[in-house]
């Protein structure tokens, strides 16, 4: 895991998926999309997942927040793909 300061660029909308682990059956789901904070303008940017009660906070654009962001790779049907997700997310400053 990477834990590393950002500044929220943008923060897509909850929506709800299936789940067995999950009270009721369905998981809070959101995308966040996070950029390093003290590069320039073409520093590293991340678009994250978030699950559960994390996913139902609402982070303003261009506030700063702490995350621990975990990779994962996947194959489905030959295909590759990379998986980016915030499990904690933490507000630091606006």
């Amino acid at each position: 895991m990477k834990t590393t300061v950002f500044r929220v660029v943008s923060q897509g909308d909850v929506s709800y998926v299936a789940s067995q682990k999950a009270e009721g059956g369905q998981l809070a789901k959101c995308v966040i999309r996070l950029k390093e904070f003290g590069g320039s303008k073409f520093g590293d940017e991340y678009c994250c997942t978030l699950f559960g009660n994390i996913a139902q906070c609402k982070f303003a654009e261009g506030s700063l927040v702490a995350a621990s962001l975990r990779f994962q790779v996947h194959e489905v049907n030959g295909n590759c793909y990379q998986e980016v997700v915030a499990n904690d997310v933490v507000l630091i400053g606006k």
